[in-house]
């Protein structure tokens, strides 16, 4: 019966948006199969056979408490998961066991065209470019802020002194340590006398600062969109969360459908996107989190997120 078909949920052991997710669906009886590819072993167990049975592929992943067949699967909810790093083996073993790991295991879900995939991890992957957002941004009609990607120190100079004020992003955030401390990836000023030839190692992104009066971090589930404005007076909110307060909002009609044609251009059926608001009211396209994190958000707003998930999941591939 499809009602009994069930849930894949591929994240990491401690996700309390994951928990709230899978909350949701308890309460339609839905059942659900949850794993993390860091448990691979006994943990852990995935068979596929291809070639030899009329589907292209069959087989099953199975838990300590759960067996799912691979033909049964309804939707595939693919949020935090942590792949094996195989430390323990150390130097080519480690690299060559991780491999295997991404490519078995990761490959054989991958070969998965029925249920719907919440959202794939490729197409997650591929989306999750910052210089090719911002293309795809402005091709919808998107406002981009002036922006510069480049490992020229002297592009990078004449960039920061051609606008009034600059940020410096991150193009991906990286787990990173000075000295031992985290360091985390934060838009932060920079001016003109900070860039030197360090610059030529890698591309920096610099963004035209926004005159912005608040943000707005915007969650799309399916063809459900829930829009919430952030004030905090910070250039970065994230620094600080206890110095936020929340709206819930309704976007332009225009910008609503240019941010589901986005996702739609990425093949993807959920996404996080930031945006900032300017003393006009303007509304500027920052990026996109192709797995951004949502929860906290329906705990201060009380917008039913989890639940909008849990019906996207419950459908799974019926049209």
């Amino acid at each position: 019966m499809t009602e009994k078909r069930p849930v894949l949920v591929a994240t990491e052991a401690d996700d309390v948006t994951a928990d709230m997710v899978i909350t949701e669906l308890n309460r339609r009886d839905v059942p659900v199969v949850r794993f993390n590819p860091a448990d691979i072993g006994e943990g852990l167990t995935v068979s596929a056979r291809f070639g030899t049975c009329p589907a292209p592929v069959a087989g099953q992943v199975r838990t300590p408490s759960r067996t799912v067949d691979l033909n049964d699967v309804r939707a595939v909810y693919w949020r935090r998961p942590i792949w094996p790093d195989y430390s323990h083996l150390g130097g080519d073993d480690a690299r060559f066991a991780a491999a295997q790991t991404r490519y078995g295991l990761g490959g054989t879900l991958y070969a998965l065209d029925g249920p719907l995939w919440v959202n794939h991890p490729l197409h997650n992957a591929a989306a999750d470019y910052k210089p090719a957002q911002l293309a795809l941004a402005q091709r919808l009609g998107l406002s981009v802020p002036p922006t510069l990607v480049t490992n020229d120190p002297g592009e990078a100079r004449d960039f920061v002194s051609a606008h009034d004020q600059v940020i410096y992003k991150t193009l991906r955030w990286t787990s990173y340590e000075r000295e031992g401390v985290p360091v985390t990836g934060w838009a932060d000023p920079v001016t003109a006398d900070e860039i030197d030839d360090s610059v030529c190692v890698t591309p920096h992104l610099f963004q035209a600062r926004v005159d912005k009066v608040a943000d707005v971090r915007v969650l799309v589930v399916g063809s459900r969109m829930f829009s919430i404005r952030i004030d905090s007076g910070l250039l970065d909110w994230r620094k600080d969360y206890s110095a936020l307060s929340y709206t819930v909002v309704d976007l332009p009609d225009h910008l609503e459908k240019a941010l589901l044609a986005y996702l739609a251009r990425c093949r993807l059926v959920s996404g996080s996107f930031d945006l900032a608001i300017d003393r006009t009211g303007h509304y500027w396209w920052l990026e996109l989190n192709p797995n951004g994190q949502w929860g906290w958000l329906e705990e201060q707003t009380g917008l039913e997120m989890s639940a909008a998930f849990a019906d996207l999941l419950t459908r799974g591939d019926t049209p």
